[in-house]
């Protein structure tokens, strides 16, 4: 059996899968201040009257850190960079504790100039009595020779309580995204640590000692232990649960869109021919740029439970949530408000949801039942509205998929896929008044954690080989090895392909499930004079987004539900 937990900004949705398909399925009120016990919650309900024998895999999707970030409270920690020659690192602080220090590495991985260790050990004393106890090391082109992050790491070792370097977050030579990768690793860290040890130990003592994952933005999952290495790869792990629990369902060889609309948000996001599109470079969050790896989707702060109100006689739905909608005991009238008025819903207080619509058909000047029309119409068309937005904004720049970069290529959904607890009203409006196919997600009101539970492993190599210097190097994996001229595009795939299938069954995979591809291949020649001196080759290869080999008889009977 497979526990898949999702936590969203409105509900926990926890699910138990086994062979004969869904067993037990659960929705918890998510408490922002108390995260941890909203998944304790939802496990102890989950697993009651389970022989915890019988389960084989925990997988968890959370908010925390993402709401650590957006909200501006995560701890201090502090950045040493070391930029050499060109652009100063100082235009690229993230945080107050940000030390710009000498030292450089050339973009072949030549030492161009030293590391002062007394100044780093001053800037360590510094961070010491300023009760810093996480920091975030970078070195502009560490992807091509790690040394400079090295020293300072080992320099560092002793005092802090953790020490991240940036060529183990990212191989990609994006400078100013890696010092943004490295900080928010490092910023996430304690309040990842502190969660999820805190469930894992909770677990131990109801009898549940299995293997823990952790869903990552792209849509893959790696282990806990892993996680611990990689905190920043949780981030918007929620979005990726409702593809995830989409993709299985979406047309073969056709573009689809799938919409998660929940009480406080809508997720959305483009599948290919049952494959999800990646972010071309990586997550943005609160204001900084990353590399960390990411599905294409996009929140919108409009779902069943946002605000509705009249300004100046007109109709605004959303950003803001104050709670469950008014037939739910509420204070502000909802589109799920809207519904019960319309006799769409009619498991809460009706009479409570008309005197909310009232209000906005007062200040309309319509019928309560025009209001309520107005209400629903006016949220579906918002949603319709962004979902093109976003489709419009991915054909402006090249479609990044998990099978390659398909330049010139455009996406056509005409599939929408819509889960999430109000899904079946929401898809036969949004039906009525688009040129969609829309379809509803088998199980719902819980696909996203269904999604998480079968979600596979996934993670990529970035292997660079200069046969001039004669090196081929992946300082991501701690890998360095000597190479002849005559090292090949394709002795380097070998190889990237071995580190990559050694990773994935570090962090987690079965090797039923190591489904690699190169993503990405570059080779230039290197000329001196008239004469090629050698060849520099990168070699980017993943284990591509999807689910686990068990999943097709567990869906066709979740399909048949």
């Amino acid at each position: 059996m497979i526990i898949g937990l999702d936590v969203g900004g409105t509900h926990a949705d926890v699910v138990l899968l086994g062979d004969e398909g869904l067993v037990k399925e659960n929705k918890v009120l998510t408490d922002p201040a108390d995260l941890f016990q909203t998944v304790l919650s939802s496990l102890e309900e989950i697993t009651a009257g389970i022989d915890p024998r019988n389960i084989q895999r925990l997988v968890l999707s959370t908010t925390l850190t993402t709401n650590a970030i957006a909200q501006g409270k995560i701890p201090p920690v502090g950045m040493i960079v070391s930029g050499g020659p060109g652009i100063d690192p100082e235009f690229y602080r993230t945080n107050p504790h940000y030390f710009p220090v000498s030292g450089s590495i050339d973009h072949r991985g030549r030492e161009i100039a030293p590391v002062d260790e007394r100044e780093i050990r001053s800037i360590a004393e510094t961070l010491k009595q300023e009760g810093i106890r996480h920091v975030g090391v970078i070195s502009k082109f560490s992807v091509r020779n790690p040394l400079h992050e090295i020293q300072i790491c080992n320099v560092l070792t002793d005092t802090f309580e953790r020490v991240f370097m940036g060529h183990q977050v990212s191989g990609s030579l994006n400078f100013s995204r890696r010092i943004a990768t490295t900080y928010l690793n490092a910023a996430v860290c304690p309040i990842h640590r502190d969660f999820f040890q805190a469930v894992k130990l909770s677990l131990e003592k109801k009898g549940l000692q299995v293997p823990i994952h952790i869903l990552k933005a792209d849509g893959g999952t790696m282990n806990l232990e892993s996680s611990m290495q990689f905190p920043g790869q949780t981030i918007l792990s929620g979005p990726a649960a409702s593809v995830m629990g989409s993709i299985a369902f979406s047309p073969s060889e056709a573009e689809a869109m799938s919409l998660d609309i929940g009480g406080t948000t809508t997720d959305m996001a483009v599948i290919s021919n049952r494959v999800p599109l990646l972010h071309p470079i990586g997550i943005r969050l609160g204001g900084y740029r990353t590399l960390i790896r990411s599905l294409e989707t996009r929140s919108i702060g409009i779902g069943g439970d946002s605000k509705v109100k009249v300004c100046n006689g007109t109709l605004e739905i959303g950003p803001e949530r104050e709670g469950p909608a008014m037939a739910y005991g509420g204070a502000v009238p909802t589109p799920t408000d809207a519904l019960f008025v319309l006799n769409r819903v009619k498991n809460g207080d009706r009479e409570k949801a008309i005197r909310g619509i009232q209000v906005v058909a007062d200040g309309l000047g319509v019928s309560l039942k025009d209001a309520a029309d107005k209400v629903f119409d006016h949220a579906c068309r918002r949603i319709l509205a962004q979902a093109r937005a976003m489709v419009d904004r991915i054909n402006n720049r090249p479609v990044y998929t998990v099978q390659d970069i398909q330049e010139g290529s455009r996406v056509n959904p005409k599939v929408l896929l819509i889960l999430g607890g109000p899904a079946p009203y929401f898809a036969a409006h949004i039906e009525k008044i688009s040129d969609f196919n829309v379809q509803v997600v088998p199980r719902w009101q819980v696909a996203n954690a269904i999604g998480a539970a079968l979600a596979r492993t996934t993670c990529e190599v970035t292997l660079f080989a200069d046969t001039q210097l004669g090196i081929a190097m992946a300082p991501e994996e701690g890998f360095k090895e000597v190479v002849g001229p005559d090292f090949s595009d394709s002795d380097a795939v070998d190889t990237a392909y071995r580190l990559l299938g050694q990773k994935a069954l570090q962090i987690g995979a079965s090797t039923e499930d190591l489904q690699m591809e190169v993503i990405e291949k570059q080779q230039f020649n290197m000329v001196r004079g008239f004469l090629t001196t050698g060849k520099n080759i990168r070699i980017k290869a993943q284990v591509k987004p999807g689910l686990i080999q068990e999943y097709e008889s567990v869906l066709t009977k979740l399909d048949n539900c």
